[in-house]
């Protein structure tokens, strides 16, 4: 019931300011015993009901955050704390890099809707899996935690796959699934690597060093044309995808309204993410659904911002969902709402 008057005011700061002020401030409440177990009664979900299996992995409820909030590993056990059944960290790059300049992030606030040119800033490999190993030998957790890969801004795609492997081979002891990242619109050349020969020498070169069967799934763009869909799903039978995220941000403009089209041009490039990607993410995620013929899972992201539009998600072929931009305008009950409306008789 707080968090409106919250929101306005972390509005007033600047994007990535007010991402800093909020989280740190969950970090200060939950550091108080007393606190950490109200904020957990108050905003996980305690049922059993939703709890799935994909993946080979348990998952406590199907609702998840996306990459891009906790870039660095940072922020797992407040995360747990509000009750997400799986959090994917990063994107993580083997060397640290800085991302764009800024500023780099821009609400839409009538259309719930951000833009993002971040350019996967992020610790870099090393320091994220340290962090991520300290935490698992200190922890009791059981948070599903996911690594979200890429490249390097520097390293020519023809030599992309060296990137991959070697996040994996850094992560591979510490995360549970990862998640191979060749569609953001922030790095440039990046969304060439959704090509199928590209993603083909991506997925059998992990695979040959994947002696456990980690999960490696494929995140990709909503702005693909069907053939490179089709290249996709037929790529899905040929070598060893475990699952899809569908879909990242968007490049596509027309999917804002008004004077906010006009607003997005001056704000330049970067993908878009919020409500108006609802319904584009949702028709991809159907597509490729229907031509998986559900032989792998698939974790639907994309303008989720209530329960309604995770059963939409699920009935469109999803087997989990994924939150991002919605938590930001939401708030942090959005979790619980969404898994009591699941619950609830359909």
């Amino acid at each position: 019931m707080l968090y409106p008057l919250l929101r306005n005011g972390l509005f007033l700061l600047p994007p990535e300011t007010a991402h800093h002020v909020s989280m740190r401030g969950l970090q200060l409440a939950s550091s108080v015993p007393f606190l950490k177990k109200q904020l957990a009664k108050t905003f996980q979900y305690q049922e059993k009901d939703l709890a799935k299996t994909c993946f080979g992995l348990h998952f406590p409820n199907p609702v998840g955050l996306g990459a891009g909030f906790d870039k660095n590993a940072a922020y797992l056990d407040e995360l747990e704390m509000l009750g997400f059944g799986f959090v994917e960290i990063g994107t993580v790059t083997p060397k640290p890099q800085g991302g764009n300049s800024k500023p780099r992030l821009f609400r839409i606030t009538d259309q719930k809707a951000l833009i993002n040119r971040m350019g996967f800033n992020n610790e870099g490999l090393e320091i994220i899996a340290k962090r991520l190993k300290e935490r698992k030998e200190n922890s009791a957790s059981n948070l599903i935690i996911g690594g979200n890969i890429g490249k390097n801004k520097v390293t020519d795609n023809s030599e992309a796959w060296i990137d991959y492997c070697t996040n994996f081979k850094g992560l591979e002891s510490v995360v549970d699934y990862f998640v191979v990242n060749v569609s953001s619109p922030n790095t440039p050349g990046l969304r060439e690597l959704q090509e199928k020969e590209s993603l083909r020498k991506i997925f059998s070169e992990l695979q040959d060093l994947n002696k456990n069967n980690k999960p490696i799934l494929l995140k990709i763009a909503p702005d693909l044309a069907v053939s490179a869909l089709d290249d996709i799903i037929e790529l899905t039978a040929e070598i060893k995808i475990d699952g899809l995220v569908a879909t990242n941000t968007t490049i596509d403009r027309s999917l804002l309204t008004g004077l906010n089209i006009e607003r997005a041009k001056k704000i330049g490039a970067g993908g878009l993410s919020g409500k108006p990607l609802l319904e584009k993410s949702t028709q991809v995620l159907q597509y490729l659904h229907k031509g998986i013929a559900g032989r792998i899972p698939i974790i639907a992201s994309g303008g989720i911002f209530t329960g309604e539009d995770a059963q939409a998600k699920i009935a469109a072929g999803a087997s989990l969902v994924q939150i991002w931009t919605g938590f930001i305008y939401e708030g942090p009950a959005i979790v619980k709402n969404i898994c009591k409306s699941l619950s609830a008789p359909q």
